[in-house]
């Protein structure tokens, strides 16, 4: 029988290096340890990408002017952003609107052939909301002129076009106030507003929240 002091002392004894369970139990809290640090450097890891610095209008190239360089944390949504290391992509234009300070997203460039849509300048006389500003949509109505009643009723040409540029100016004698808006127009709605243009009909904007195309 073992003595209950020799027993207790077995008990007792100091582990070795060579005992799987120490070893065990070493492996585990390094890979703890290594997955915390790799968690803690993966959330703060940034990556520089390109942002609008004023605008990118639809139609325009990408430049050393009108974009910054900015360093933020995308995660998983990295690669829909072009990054600065690899330099401006060239033969690029803005297929969307980019607003001042957006980050400039992949799927907002593309060649000069896949623009779609191309400005138009239409001048109204009438006031216009303060949210109709670039970027802005908007339902643009013509009534054609009639010889009996002045104007036809007014009939829906362009729903949802999106406003590229807006400029306030007068007539030539500074009796009224004037405003210019460019519009992004595709070319299957082209006739009917150059028709109206040259028809002089009266042209209204009427600003679309919804932006419904």
């Amino acid at each position: 029988m073992v003595p209950e002091s020799s027993a207790a002392a077995a008990r007792l004894k100091r582990p070795s290096w060579k005992d799987p369970r120490l070893i065990v139990g070493i492996l585990l809290v390094l890979v703890s340890v290594a997955g915390v640090v790799f968690l803690v450097g993966s959330a703060d890891r940034t990556t520089e990408v390109y942002a609008a610095r004023d605008g990118i209008a639809v139609g325009e190239p990408l430049t050393p002017e009108n974009v910054v360089r900015v360093k933020v944390r995308l995660g998983d949504t990295e690669r829909h952003y072009i990054p600065a290391s690899g330099g401006l992509p060239g033969g690029v234009v803005a297929v969307q609107r980019i607003g001042k300070d957006q980050l400039v997203p992949r799927a907002s460039l593309g060649q000069v052939d896949q623009l779609n849509r191309k400005p138009v300048a239409i001048t109204v006389e009438q006031s216009l909301p303060s949210q109709a500003v670039p970027g802005a949509r908007v339902d643009v109505w013509v009534a054609q002129p009639d010889a009996k009643n002045g104007f036809s009723e007014p009939k829906l040409v362009l729903p949802g076009a999106e406003i590229a540029e807006v400029t306030t100016g007068s007539t030539a004698l500074g009796s009224s106030k004037t405003t210019v808006l460019v519009v992004l127009v595709e070319d299957r709605l082209m006739p009917a507003l150059l028709g109206a243009q040259a028809n002089e009909a009266k042209i209204s904007v009427v600003w679309n929240p919804g932006g419904a195309r």
